[in-house]
């Protein structure tokens, strides 16, 4: 296939590459047009840049889609709490210890291969590792996520999750007591540089902001819920760490002397975002799973 090929305007100079892409190639997401310049897929001037690239007057743009990869993960027969479904999406609840897609260590029983195994199409836009997956959660995170079943519907609930209009709210419960009612975490989260295992929040890191509200006081706990504005890696988990309270249970973040939960305490509750196909705003909500109840029953008890 010929790459297309585009010159920089007026308006478009100073604009970074990523972005401007992203406005010419209008059924694509940002994040989308970064995985093509990673992947060397986009030439400016015949040589390849980096998705911050600010375009100059003039620049000669080229770049190529690159074709969707035939899938070869193999279904398998996993139970889905499925909470919504139709031709374009699925909302599911996602159990804890449940990977999403595969990695090394993770070749089996993923909510992908779930999926496969329930659904007879899904979108082919983040690979052959992750169909469908717009965004996820980590293995011992539970709650809701959507998936898409098409790639009309992942373009526009990728463009909603750039653009923060996807609404997803979680609940957790940390150490310590926090003594005010609600807060607010605006800080950037990157690689930790001493150890590349693990998030932190550093100077050069990208932007992360975390809303978070008390539901519940005890002594040496709190129950909160926390609305994202950014979807960082492990971004509660780091942002709560960061302020000193980091989550009940969380074994990379959290300290030693925790409650053992199998894994941080932290629940995707709700989530709502615009139909790609009706428009409709569609908002989904979740009890908390019984190993969140325990722990809440659990800690009451102890005071």
């Amino acid at each position: 296939m010929k790459p297309l090929e585009h010159t920089i305007t007026e308006e478009q100079h100073r604009v970074r590459i990523d972005k401007v892409l992203a406005d010419l190639n209008k059924d694509m997401s940002r994040s989308q047009v970064q995985t093509w310049i990673t992947q060397q897929l986009v030439l400016v001037n015949g040589e390849v840049v980096k998705a911050n690239y600010k375009c100059q007057l003039g620049d000669h743009i080229e770049w190529s889609i690159p074709k969707t990869e035939p899938l070869q993960l193999a279904p398998e027969a996993i139970e889905l709490d499925i909470i919504y479904e139709d031709s374009d999406l699925l909302v599911v609840n996602k159990p804890k210890g449940m990977v999403v897609h595969p990695s090394a260590g993770h070749q089996h029983g993923t909510l992908v291969h779930a999926l496969l195994y329930h659904c007879e199409d899904l979108s082919g836009i983040n690979g052959i590792e992750r169909p469908g997956i717009v965004h996820r959660i980590d293995k011992d995170t539970s709650g809701l996520l959507v998936v898409a079943k098409n790639d009309q519907a992942h373009q526009h609930l990728s463009k909603q999750l750039a653009n923060k209009d996807i609404k997803r709210k979680y609940h957790a419960m940390v150490h310590g007591n926090i003594p005010h009612e609600k807060g607010l975490i605006d800080a950037p989260i990157g690689r930790d540089p001493k150890d590349r295992q693990r998030m932190a929040v550093v100077e050069n890191g990208k932007p992360a902001v975390t809303h978070f509200q008390v539901i519940e006081q005890f002594s040496d706990y709190t129950h909160i819920e926390c609305q994202l504005e950014t979807g960082r890696t492990h971004q509660i988990r780091v942002h709560m760490k960061y302020i000193e309270y980091p989550l009940v249970g969380d074994p990379k973040y959290g300290p030693r002397k925790t409650i053992d939960v199998n894994g941080q305490a932290l629940h995707a509750k709700e989530i709502a975002f615009t139909h790609p196909t009706t428009k409709e705003w569609m908002h989904f909500e979740v009890d908390l799973p019984d190993y969140f109840q325990e722990l809440i029953d659990y800690i009451r008890k102890m005071y």
